[in-house]
């Protein structure tokens, strides 16, 4: 096999802004906190002059999830094809996350997953190369594998972790 040839699969992880718990019991409906909104603007203007744009991105069809992603696709100016929303990520230990990533067409190189904790804190530290403790709210990691098929991804290199709390103390 000729490494030289293999496209790199970029997956880029994101946990969903701050939320808010007043406003419902129901947890898939829970809406973002100013703080959250604020934090989703900065990580994803940040983002836009650091990463490659993904391709797709795919959220989870909670509330504070799709909001969260939507400040990326008009960052990143995704169109609504490219958006989409998969109740797999509705997932918090990280199986049913893992699945769907797998699944992703291999025309794709690039994508963001917009989802909660634990499973994000967990796939990174399983998939990437640097251990994390906490994904916080609104936080972002990349990691790079050297596959052709999503469904071979296993270990990679995490090149970029930004958390919204870094990017306060920059300003």
């Amino acid at each position: 096999m000729n490494y030289k040839n293999i496209k790199l699969k970029n997956l880029y992880l994101l946990r969903h802004a701050k939320s808010s718990w007043e406003l419902t019991s129901d947890d898939h409906k829970r809406p973002l906190k100013e703080r959250g909104k604020n934090d989703a603007l900065l990580v994803s203007e940040h983002t836009k002059s650091m990463i490659k744009p993904p391709e797709k991105i795919i959220s989870s069809d909670a509330r504070r999830a799709e909001t969260t992603a939507n400040y990326f696709k008009k960052s990143f100016n995704i169109s609504d094809e490219n958006f989409n929303t998969n109740e797999s990520l509705y997932d918090f230990g990280g199986k049913k996350v893992l699945e769907v990533i797998k699944n992703i067409s291999n025309s794709l190189d690039c994508v963001l997953i917009v989802g909660h904790n634990h499973a994000l804190t967990s796939l990174a530290n399983m998939l990437g190369d640097i251990s994390i403790i906490n994904i916080p709210t609104c936080g972002f990691v990349e990691i790079q594998f050297n596959v052709e098929k999503w469904e071979h991804i296993n270990y990679g290199q995490t090149t970029n972790i930004i958390f919204p709390r870094d990017l306060k103390i920059k300003q």
